[in-house]
């Protein structure tokens, strides 16, 4: 069945400007060559009612500036008075993150800075830099609250300009897995639901993109979000089936960062992106465990991305992607904070004997990921007091019991794993341990690819490449199932864990896409130093907002490589967590739970601060019992087993395909023009203001300055590597060339002894509940100029290295008589008569130079060339060349052939 040419729908509301009235705002919105426009009418009449309008119409620039000037002109005071403006204009923004109400009116939340912060397949990501919340209503009709402005105070409390990441084109609710397989449905399938779309939208105007000229169009397809990665959710409800979906921007919660990956000059970015769940969030001690929907605490779903910089387009490029999750342990428990120790104890607060709420959960998984779903269970086995071991053994019976009713190929594979134990133990080494659970997982469950194998890897297989899981299919890989890994806190030890899985993880990426001859990469490389740093800072971002506190326990941690001054960062930094669980956890719960829309204020119920728990909050069924009840042994959704091991939200059938629009455009329409939305051509940019600039670089930031003649950055290098050494002698040259083609081959090195956690007892207190070092808040890094400067002077070496003569300042006669002699070759033609050489001769070193013609162009000196006529063949060669760039490939002639396996024994056998 063909695949159709898809792509992205790019929402064409992305620069917005909220203009005023006493009785109206008018909120514009276009694209961001302002060439298509439209228009939302908010009333400022109604005191607590949201009354939204969207005539649905695309409006031209003239046409939005003559409805501004007749508005101008008809909310004047008088008619024709030119002094004051019957239209203000209140605010700029980037988008609408939604609406809210207290006890008063509705607030308007609008995004005023942006930041990008990566880009994949030139699809922009931003930050939220900063917000602005306006009140709707206007003065004369407000009912004033005596509570409104501590509900406005505690909603704030969440601070958007941290860590809340969007995407006008690229869906980050939805893993790159998911968002491209959309783009390769079959072609017949996305023409029947561009018919349903045309059939059931309510928009009068939703087919003007339509393309005319029919099977030459492209469709644009948009993806319903994944609302439990989406925390504006709430705060769109009341609008969105008002409005057109442009006005529509979803934002997620947790990390996002990017790196480039310099490989010879070919430039790969390495993306991590974290999505924090909304469901059953808040912090530390007040969130644990599962609520009855199996929505655990801290869920933390994590992506890293690996794409070829080089080529932007999805359907063009090299893609690949692998996704881990970290969560609490889906068990009903608890720790009571009110005793104020460091480590409260750990309480299960209902008997679940059938695994109810562990059955919700991993149901969802199924759902999302497909199968095997894999536990990597981090806490301690061995306490004198029981503590951590408590759900250790509550896990393991749930896991068992819904495991007897799963077909045993896809049955949950559980892996427990004492991490503090091995850490402790002057035998074990804890990273070589997690390297082997790392292999066994990603060989399990595969990772993504949108490419298929090359046919080098074909030619020269690799034996851990042929024991790789997942799912083959014509296009590339499919990812199919889900490593899961906790702790007590998800935090220290989790990271550590996540980080292994993911350094194996893109050994296999790079290689799927030619990039290493072997799927292995070692410490000390430049691009595990690079793939650390994202990691680090993935862990300090989502420890802040989970724990209060950055990391204590990192990978230097157990390489025994972190400097001495760590110990005495990490007091404060335990001081900081411990601070932050017993006085400002309370209030963040709070501003967390008005946020989301899990407490909504309303007359007659009591006020947010006078709860003593938000139990029942998050636990529906406290408050009514549900009708259906799930039954104890078929306990997955239907539909989710028959498609196994492939993700139930991935398969193309009718329930996913009403999640999608379609439209169809021109090839050259704005709404799918990717080119278009990277490169902005109708903006004014500076080349050192640029994205892809001033994010962190493996060369600049990683490699050693003078690195001579090895920049490869899968290179081990030592800590005190520099040029010198590199260039030493012919021994340390050949060394440097043997070392750069076996690095990412060779077995790992032996690792030094396990750090010991001195402060860690079998009591139960860990120090991964401590501080964390303070590290960059931050992936991007803005290089200063002086900074600049400094890299300069370092990577520039002498003339006596490149060259091996050092030039003088002064050049001796014999070298400015030949620079003479080279001047008047430019002031004379090739082509010259001898004889008129010795009758027209007039300068003195006419007599020196005496030309002989050795060049076939007509004309040929240092000013101006003329090249000779190429030949028949040589045109045909050049024609076939830029038909196979176009992908149109002419067959392979028996010389062909011939040659490239002559090439293939030479070079490899």
């Amino acid at each position: 069945m063909p695949v159709a040419a898809a792509a992205p729908l790019i929402s064409s509301v992305q620069k917005l400007v909220l203009y005023e009235t006493r009785a109206r705002y008018f909120l514009v919105g276009s694209n961001p060559a302002e060439t298509k426009y439209r228009v939302l009418k908010i009333d400022r009449t109604e005191p607590k009612d949201l009354v939204v309008i969207d005539d649905k119409h695309v409006y031209t620039q003239q046409e939005v500036r003559e409805l501004l000037g007749r508005l101008d002109l008809g909310n004047r005071t008088k008619m024709g008075q030119k002094g004051s403006s019957g239209l203000s204009r209140a605010v700029s923004a980037f988008g609408i993150v939604g609406f809210v109400r207290f006890l008063e009116g509705y607030y308007i939340v609008l995004i005023t800075k942006r930041r990008k912060m990566a880009d994949i397949g030139g699809h922009a990501i931003y930050k939220i830099e900063d917000t602005n919340m306006i009140y709707i209503p206007n003065d004369s009709v407000r009912v004033s609250h005596p509570d409104e402005a501590r509900y406005l105070r505690i909603f704030q409390n969440v601070d958007l300009s941290s860590n809340f990441y969007f995407s006008y084109s690229y869906d980050l609710s939805h893993s790159l897995q998911y968002n491209l397989t959309v783009l390769r449905m079959p072609l017949e399938t996305l023409k029947t639901e561009t018919a349903q779309t045309r059939q059931e939208s309510f928009d009068i105007f939703e087919d003007e993109g339509l393309s005319t000229q029919g099977g030459s169009g492209v469709f644009g397809i948009c993806s319903k979000p994944y609302e439990k990665y989406v925390w504006n959710a709430k705060l769109l409800e009341a609008v969105r089936s008002a409005v057109h979906r442009d006005w529509l921007l979803y934002i997620i919660h947790g990390f996002c960062g990017q790196s480039k990956l310099l490989i010879y000059g070919r430039p790969i970015y390495v993306t991590l992106i974290a999505r924090r769940s909304s469901k059953f969030a808040g912090t530390r001690f007040l969130k644990r465990g599962a609520n009855c929907e199996g929505d655990v605490a801290n869920e933390v779903e994590t992506e890293q991305i690996l794409y070829d910089a080089s080529v932007m387009s999805f359907s063009a490029g090299s893609y690949s992607s692998y996704v881990q999750v970290r969560g609490s342990v889906p068990l009903y428990w608890s720790q009571d904070i009110s005793t104020m120790m460091p480590k409260p104890p750990i309480t299960l607060d209902q008997a679940d004997p059938y695994a109810h709420v562990a059955a919700l959960h991993f149901d969802q998984m199924l759902q999302r990921f497909g199968s095997p779903i894999i536990i990597l269970n981090l806490v301690k086995e061995r306490e004198k007091r029981k503590h951590e071991r408590i759900l250790s053994e509550e896990l393991v019976a749930a896991v068992t019991y819904l495991n007897q009713f799963l077909p045993p190929e896809h049955a949950i594979i559980y892996i427990p794993w004492d991490m503090a134990k091995y850490t402790k133990s002057k035998l074990c080494n804890v990273l070589d341990r997690l390297n082997v659970i790392a292999e066994s997982v990603v060989k399990k469950t595969g990772f993504f690819v949108n490419r298929p194998d090359s046919y080098c890897s074909i030619l020269r297989p690799d034996e851990k490449w042929n024991e790789l899981g997942g799912c083959v299919v014509s296009t590339g890989r499919l990812q199919t199932g889900v490593l899961r890994t906790n702790c007590v806190d998800c935090l220290d030890r989790t990271n550590t864990a996540q980080f292994m899985v993911g350094k194996c993880a893109l050994a296999y990426q790079l290689y799927s896409l030619g990039l290493i001859d072997k799927p292995n990469l070692q410490f000390d490389t430049d691009a595990v130093r690079l793939f650390e740093e994202l990691y680090e800072d993935h862990g300090d971002t989502l420890s802040l907002q989970y724990g209060g506190s950055q990391l204590v326990h990192r990978v230097k941690t157990y390489r025994k490589i972190a400097p001495w001054t760590q110990h005495s960062k990490d007091i404060m930094q335990t001081l900081s967590r411990y601070y932050s669980n017993a006085f400002s956890d309370a209030d963040r719960q709070d501003s967390i739970n008005l946020f989301l829309g899990v407490f909504k204020p309303a007359e007659g119920k009591p006020h947010l601060w006078e709860l003593p728990t938000d139990f029942y909050l998050h636990h529906v069924n406290t408050l009514s019992l549900s009708q259906t009840r799930q039954s104890y042994t078929y306990w997955w959704t239907t539909g989710v087993l028959k498609h196994l091991p492939l993700p139930f939200d991935e398969v193309t059938c009718a329930e996913n395909r009403r999640k999608l629009t379609v439209k169809k455009f021109h090839k050259y329409e704005e709404e799918i023009d990717i080119h278009n939305e990277f490169f902005r051509p109708y903006e004014l940019s500076s080349f050192d203001e640029t994205f892809c600039l001033a994010m962190t670089n493996s060369t600049r930031d990683f490699m050693p300055k003078n690195v001579g003649i090895d920049p490869s950055p899968f290179t081990v290098r030592k800590p005190d590597e520099t040029g010198k050494s590199v260039l030493g002698n012919k021994n340390n040259r050949e060394e440097t060339v043997l070392q750069r083609k076996t690095a990412a081959s060779a077995p790992p090195p032996p690792s030094e002894e396990a750090v010991s956690s001195s402060s860690e007892d079998d009591s139960g207190t860990d120090k991964e509940d401590e501080g964390a070092v303070s590290q960059r808040s931050t992936p991007v890094k803005v290089t200063d100029t002086g900074d600049n400067t400094k890299i300069t002077e370092n990577v520039v070496q002498s003339t006596k290295d490149v060259y091996g003569v050092n030039l003088s300042d002064i050049p001796s006669e014999d070298d400015l008589a030949i620079y003479a002699r080279f001047v008047q070759l430019g002031q004379s033609q090739h082509k010259q008569d001898k004889g008129s050489q010795q009758f027209c001769s007039k300068h003195p070193l006419d007599k020196v130079i005496n030309l002989i013609p050795i060049s076939s162009f007509s004309q040929d000196n240092i000013y101006e060339v003329q090249p000779p006529r190429a030949d028949r063949k040589s045109i045909e060669v050049f024609h076939a060349h830029i038909q196979a760039g176009r992908g149109n490939m002419q067959p392979l002639g028996r010389d062909d052939f011939l040659m490239y396996r002559e090439y293939i024994r030479n070079r490899y056998m």
